[in-house]
């Protein structure tokens, strides 16, 4: 009885963890847009919502990851799930350095690019999104997990192909600028980019633990 209630409650604290995954996101697309936008201080309260983020999703990932351990919960999977809450943690790390090296780098990026960031931003946060329902399936509804997995894998792809549109326009197209700043901005694509990949990654651990669900 002491085990069922100690692994509800468990659970209840992964939904919190991944809820707070969902906040970090939303915090880094307005991030980049008021980058963008030069709102200045709505950009560094995001800055600083994002730092709390960050503490917060570490902490509980840690409470988890001692409470599985101390009550001996969720043995036969316990190695799974705790790959899987490692690899959103860096989902959330990504997410919040990506976020700071706009404060620290201060790239320029020319207006008319504007929206081709916000879109590339748009694309590869919905892949992470796309992550927490079909983790919270895991734990409650495994049999919707695949149709949940799949939406991942779509928006993983077309991030990779916006990304390569920006990047494209920027070397072939946009002749006034730097080549240090051409550079710049192919940099900062592939950190947006970057989180589609490890949503993908997490998918692909996901499949695979949807497997062993059913064995």
């Amino acid at each position: 009885m002491f085990n069922l209630k100690n692994t509800n409650k468990t659970i209840q604290d992964i939904d919190t963890f991944f809820d707070t995954i969902d906040e970090t996101i939303l915090v880094f697309k307005s991030g980049v847009k008021n980058y963008l936008y030069n709102n200045t201080e709505q950009f560094n309260d995001n800055l600083q919502s994002m730092a709390k983020l960050e503490k917060t999703s570490n902490e509980l990932r840690r409470s988890i990851e001692s409470k599985l351990y101390t009550h001996s919960l969720m043995a036969e999977v316990r190695g799974d799930v705790l790959r899987l809450l490692e690899r959103l943690e860096n989902v959330v790390d990504i997410l919040a350095r990506n976020l700071f090296q706009f404060e620290v780098e201060i790239p320029f990026i020319p207006v008319e690019l504007n929206n081709d960031f916000i879109k590339l931003t748009e694309t590869s946060t919905l892949s992470v999104e796309g992550i927490i329902p079909a983790a919270k399936a895991y734990f409650r509804t495994p049999d919707l997990m695949t149709d949940k997995i799949h939406r991942v894998y779509f928006y993983e792809q077309e991030t990779n192909k916006l990304a390569q549109s920006i990047k494209r326009k920027v070397f072939h197209e946009m002749d006034k600028l730097k080549l240090s700043e051409k550079f710049h901005l192919r940099y900062f694509t592939l950190h947006i980019e970057e989180l589609s990949h490890a949503a993908e990654k997490i998918a692909d651990l996901l499949s695979v633990m949807a497997i062993k669900r059913n064995f």
